[in-house]
């Protein structure tokens, strides 16, 4: 019998199996990367995500994947979850916000979802597209983060964890990383339980803002 999880199903059952009341929340650590996609008209048509899990999650959910038993896991093992788990995010409003001019954009349902191995890490790729594309000029912002702390999102060291695809020229990126949580954080969020951003301050939120002439 095959075991397949959602998301949601999947990042719920790690956190009721994890062992510490201290690590209550979050439950699942992902480390993220970004790609804001533009078409050759300008316009913004959605968001490449690029999402490497924690090792306690990596473990749980690949459970019984490997099916030709060599002691590793393919792109292809792995692809009904990521099907599965690219299908449940809506559940989550994606985990991500992008709003031009000032208005949230609505999404169409993920595609290209793909998952592989990194190490000891399991990481999943999708493309979001928006239901219709947005017109650039003013500012876009785009947040990557779940309010309630369930999953905690940091973006990858290194250069351009939020980045362009084929944006007109002259479009820059002012990039906001989420303050790391330390043990004074991580204590009100077990005391707490789920709560939201804005609850503690947007300091632990992920945000980019595009400009374009």
């Amino acid at each position: 019998m095959k075991r397949r999880l959602g998301l949601k199903s999947s990042l719920a059952a790690v956190g009721m199996g994890l062992a510490s009341p201290a690590l209550a929340h979050p439950h699942v650590w992902v480390t993220a990367k970004a790609e804001v996609v533009f078409a050759p008209d300008g316009k913004v048509t959605g968001v490449r995500h690029h999402w490497t899990f924690d090792e306690a999650y990596t473990a749980y959910v690949t459970q019984g994947l490997d099916t030709n038993n060599d002691g590793k896991l393919s792109p292809e093992e792995l692809q009904d979850l990521a099907t599965e788990n690219a299908a449940s995010l809506n559940e989550f409003d994606y985990f991500t916000v992008l709003k031009a001019r000032g208005k949230p954009q609505a999404f169409d349902p993920p595609r290209e979802a793909r998952m592989s191995m990194e190490k000891t890490q399991v990481s999943m790729s999708f493309f979001l597209p928006l239901k219709a594309p947005a017109v650039p000029s003013g500012a876009v912002s785009i947040e990557i983060e779940d309010p309630t702390f369930f999953v905690y999102f940091s973006l990858s060291e290194g250069q351009a964890p939020i980045s362009l695809a084929d944006a007109p020229q002259g479009c820059v990126t002012s990039i906001a990383k989420a303050k790391p949580l330390d043990a004074t954080m991580q204590q009100i969020l077990q005391d707490e339980g789920a709560i939201q951003t804005q609850d503690i301050g947007i300091e632990y939120s992920n945000r980019a803002i595009i400009a374009c002439p």
